[in-house]
């Protein structure tokens, strides 16, 4: 069985979501504060798939914020070719997603449910 992450990337938190290979249904997770601490929990859980949500302009090209690229730069250095595997989708439009089904009670989740929004794209065009 194979674990995915979906990260919903953020210059604060970084939103995450869960999935694997036998149920393929993505559900939110937790949000961490720091590349290092994402890293603890791909470790920690046994990932083999992180799937980022690319911040694409909504033009459709490529985004040009410097720490999103600082930050896939450290993901690749650190995690891609140990037997875990990157993943960019475009995520525009997965906070908005996320913001249509959330509820008041649920706020603190906005980040891992775009997360979930975005691993669930994945999983579904799979």
């Amino acid at each position: 069985m194979i674990k995915y992450l979906g990260v919903d990337w953020g210059e604060k938190r970084i939103g995450l979501a869960l999935a694997n290979s036998e149920n393929k249904i993505s559900t939110p997770f937790k949000t961490v504060s720091s590349p290092s601490a994402l890293l603890e929990l791909v470790k920690k859980e046994g990932i083999g798939f992180l799937v980022i949500g690319n911040p694409k302009k909504m033009s459709g090209q490529e985004s040009d914020n410097k720490n999103f690229l600082r930050f896939i730069n450290f993901i690749e250095k650190e995690l891609v070719g140990k037997e875990v595997k990157m993943i960019l989708i475009d995520e525009r439009l997965s906070s908005l997603q996320a913001d249509s089904i959330m509820n008041k009670k649920m706020n603190d989740n906005r980040d891992s449910l775009a997360a979930m929004i975005i691993l669930q794209s994945y999983l579904d065009k799979r």
